[in-house]
């Protein structure tokens, strides 16, 4: 008889846990489509939402009520967080991707510097010794190498505890650093950018809010990504110190 009385928590709590596996696997293919919007197409979508799955798994049975954030809040934190390590483990970047993207982010906070002014693409490819097709297809490619950086963000997990406090005041720092390179980012962009992540409309949507191609869109796009990488590394250097080649 206590067996049994001892295993009906359990079993209960296995319930709930695939309860909230089935009430919220949609959420996990909206998040997954989100996100492959923005990768390369050699990246299979359903490899995300498998890694998806296994978050929100975890998430079903590490969720607590009372905490603060609500189910949906906590289970996107985790399988957003899945598919990011699942993308980097597949490490499928060149490392000629990483180090171009730096050389453009570089080249943006040299013109930056030395103007005064906003870099234009232009003068970016100039400064690099590239054409203009060539600057816009490594802004492009560097967007999605770039991609963990904006969407976890270092997020703190609203499960944790006993969270580092130096890990809480460097991951405000950072939003705050990103807000404002964000609000000082060109119009066009700042524009992008506020209805791609915040109001999650696709390429093409954008394209007919601007008045541009969806082609445009994703120049844009990659040019406002790797802009604020430039930006953010003088945080970066500030923070924590510069890194070393």
């Amino acid at each position: 008889m206590n067996a049994v009385v001892r295993s009906e928590p359990a079993a209960t709590a296995r319930r709930d846990a695939d309860r909230l596996v089935r009430q919220h696997a949609v959420l996990v293919k909206r998040i997954a489509y989100h996100l492959c919007a923005r990768l390369p197409t050699s990246v299979d979508v359903d490899d995300l939402i498998q890694a998806g799955m296994l978050g929100l798994l975890e998430a079903s049975t590490h969720y607590a009520e009372g905490k603060g954030a609500s189910f949906e809040t906590f289970a996107g934190i985790r399988i957003r967080g899945a598919m990011i390590d699942a993308l980097r483990k597949l490490d499928w970047a060149p490392r000629s991707v990483h180090r171009r993207s730096r050389e453009v982010a570089q080249a943006i906070r040299d013109i930056e510097r030395d103007t005064g002014a906003e870099a234009r693409a232009g003068d970016i490819a100039a400064r690099l010794g590239i054409d203009l097709d060539e600057y816009h297809r490594i802004v492009q490619d560097s967007v999605a190498c770039q991609l963990a950086s904006l969407e976890d963000l270092g997020t703190v997990d609203p499960s944790d505890e006993s969270p580092d406090p130096f890990r809480e005041v460097a991951d405000l720092g950072f939003r705050a650093a990103l807000v404002q390179a964000i609000a000082n980012l060109p119009e066009r962009e700042r524009l992008l950018m506020a209805l791609y992540y915040q109001e999650e409309m696709n390429l093409k949507e954008i394209g007919l809010v601007m008045g541009v191609t969806e082609s445009r869109v994703s120049q844009l796009h990659g040019q406002a990504v790797t802009r604020l990488k430039a930006r953010l590394a003088d945080w970066r250097d500030a923070t924590v110190g510069p890194r070393r080649a």
